[in-house]
């Protein structure tokens, strides 16, 4: 009995380390074909860093003052889990750039670690997030811009919702832009597309009117049955109650 109690929590532990761990004979490995993917990225920004979102998926950028390397990762419900980046670059001061070919990305623990062959530059990388919600620890020190895809806001407390509270929320063209002047804090929005609104408000108009509807047919059932009754003289009161438990006639 004990032999299979241990048994199975071998198991069980070896499952947990090749599902989860990072280190080690298990470690999880980036695809370097990914990683040395072609991309095209906006460098010319006006924040530390800058988080565009397009769909699934997110570029982001990272302006860097003596800094050796970036340390990518999310936190998760067992601790931090490194980012799966693709198409990472450097910009040098100068202009010129290297893409992943030229740079060491590797995952180290829960981390993914983009080493920079300069101290002063901006790097970049690709990689996917949740569906209409965006998260990340403050990776660099500074202040960090997302821009949200085409034609989707915050505003709507049911729908959206930005950690912290931003510096400043502009629309710029279709796109919402949110500012965070120098978060102390991880980062977090949670998106709409403006239309889902009106779809909603239409669904909930809909659902309003067949509550009605079935409240009135409900009322017109129980009137009906209320005249039924009558015409059938189940409703008839009499003055002497058949059922009356007082004394018997003569005694009262």
């Amino acid at each position: 009995m004990n032999r299979r109690l241990v048994l199975a929590t071998v198991a069980v532990a070896l499952i947990a380390v090749t599902a989860g761990c990072s280190v080690g004979p298990f470690a999880e490995e980036l695809d370097e074909e990914e990683v040395n993917e072609d991309a095209e990225y906006d460098w010319e920004t006006n924040a530390t860093a800058t988080i565009t979102i397009d769909g699934g998926e997110y570029q982001a950028v990272y302006n860097v003052t003596e800094t050796s390397e970036i340390e990518v990762y999310e936190e998760g419900f067992s601790g931090n889990e490194p980012v799966h980046v693709r198409a990472v670059q450097f910009r040098y001061p100068n202009g010129t750039f290297v893409n992943g070919t030229d740079l060491d990305v590797r995952i180290d623990g829960g981390e993914t670690v983009i080493e920079l062959p300069d101290e002063n530059g901006s790097v970049a990388y690709t990689a996917e997030t949740r569906p209409k919600e965006f998260g990340s620890p403050v990776l660099v020190d500074g202040s960090y811009e997302v821009v949200l895809p085409p034609n989707h806001r915050t505003d709507n407390f049911l729908f959206g919702h930005v950690s912290p509270d931003p510096s400043a929320k502009e629309v710029v063209g279709d796109r919402m832009h949110i500012r965070w002047e120098d978060p102390d804090r991880n980062v977090f929005v949670r998106y709409y597309l403006q239309r889902d609104i009106l779809i909603f408000g239409g669904l909930v108009a809909v659902l309003g009117a067949v509550m009605i509807a079935g409240l009135i047919y409900y009322l017109r059932q129980i009137r009906e049955l209320e005249n039924k009754r009558k015409e059938m003289g189940l409703d008839v009161e009499t003055e002497d109650d058949e059922f009356d438990d007082g004394p018997p006639p003569g005694m009262r």
